[in-house]
């Protein structure tokens, strides 16, 4: 199994949300790609995980290690993002190494909290220094799966209304401080190598400048399991191609390559499989001397057409509402789904279908 195909929802097919014939679709989709790893789902092996708790919106010591059993990291010492500084172009280099299925656990929200307000710090009083900011992922052939499902599951089974809420806002926080560039007059670029799924592609719609290899898959796959993607998905995407063509991609299920993103407009640069970040270094070469007025454009845009915090925030609040609705049925998909996700990437999994 090559890297690219290491998404469950790496192939086009289109399941209506109201459709009867959902769920074999998603058991023959789900069937394929265990088989293909010659791997069978077996729900026994999956118990629910232990409860937790989302870290609180506390302001953050940066003079600390996030982790004190963790050996000391540059800037900033997180645990599962990668932090790089090169002064010879202005740009911040940001990587994620996710730990276990490549999905938004609380440690990484935590981690990018802490990311941005050290970046907001260490330029306060020199932010012309900082030109560019980039951001990638690690993890052979993702980008990111989005929300972590088998949470999803846990909370909507309890009727947790709060966790679902607070996991939501954390999200379109850091959501909305990327759209705004953190407040400082820099262009931002997503580097896609890998598969972006749900709340990955939310947060590459973030970004100013999307750079993507080839063959690697966008989509919104929420509507397999009766939701729709509540961090984000709507306002940026809407923003970008407008609201008819974001609600058809959103509520059809379907995956789309880099190509086809890029014919849409949501991707600016096409790479070459592997030759992602020196595309993106050729974009920053070939565009430093008119950094000011791409990111005044930027700016500017972002006056034609805002995102607000308040609207983010209260799209949660719907999402919040629509999943506690979700029939046990559905809830299994989202759970065998979140299992085979595991299986597909070699990841021990602690949450799966009952």
């Amino acid at each position: 199994m090559s890297a690219r195909s290491v998404g469950v929802f790496a192939r086009r097919d289109v399941i209506p949300l109201d459709s009867g014939i959902r769920t074999a679709k998603l058991n023959k989709l789900l069937m394929g790609f265990c088989m293909s790893s010659s791997v069978l789902f077996d729900p026994a092996l999956h118990p629910f995980e232990a409860p937790f708790s989302l870290p609180p919106f506390a302001p953050i010591d940066l003079t600390k290690k996030a982790y004190a059993s963790e050996p000391e990291r540059p800037l900033f010492g997180l645990r599962q993002l990668d932090v790089e500084w090169d002064a010879t172009c202005g740009t911040m280099w940001t990587h994620i190494r996710f730990e276990g299925r490549p999905c938004y656990n609380p440690e990484i929200l935590a981690d990018f909290r802490a990311c941005y307000d050290g970046v907001e710090q260490m330029f306060k009083g020199r932010e012309r220094d900082l030109r560019y900011f980039v951001h990638g992922s690690r993890f052979p052939g993702v980008f990111s799966l989005g929300g972590d499902l088998g949470r999803f599951a846990r909370w909507i089974r309890s009727r947790d209304r709060q966790g679902l809420v607070q996991y939501g806002k954390a999200c379109v926080r850091l959501v909305h401080r990327t759209f705004i560039g953190l407040n400082l007059p820099i262009v931002t670029i997503a580097l896609v190598q890998g598969d972006a799924l749900g709340g990955g592609f939310e947060t590459v719609l973030s970004f100013n400048v999307v750079v993507a290899e080839k063959g690697v898959k966008f989509g919104f796959p929420e509507n397999l399991f009766g939701l729709f993607p509540g961090m984000g998905a709507y306002s940026l995407l809407s923003r970008r191609i407008g609201a008819a063509k974001a609600e058809s991609i959103i509520l059809s299920g379907t995956t789309y390559t880099a190509e086809e993103m890029h014919d849409l407009g949501v991707v600016q640069i096409l790479a070459e499989p592997g030759q992602g970040t020196e595309a993106v270094r050729r974009y920053i070469e070939r565009h430093g001397r008119r950094h000011g007025g791409y990111q005044a454009i930027y700016r500017a845009a972002r006056e034609v057409n805002p995102v607000f915090l308040d609207e983010l925030d209260r799209i949660v609040e719907i999402w919040a509402d629509a999943a506690l609705q979700l029939s046990d049925k559905d809830l299994r998909l989202m759970e065998r789904l979140a299992a085979a996700q595991d299986r597909l990437l070699g990841i021990p999994t602690l949450v799966a279908a009952e």
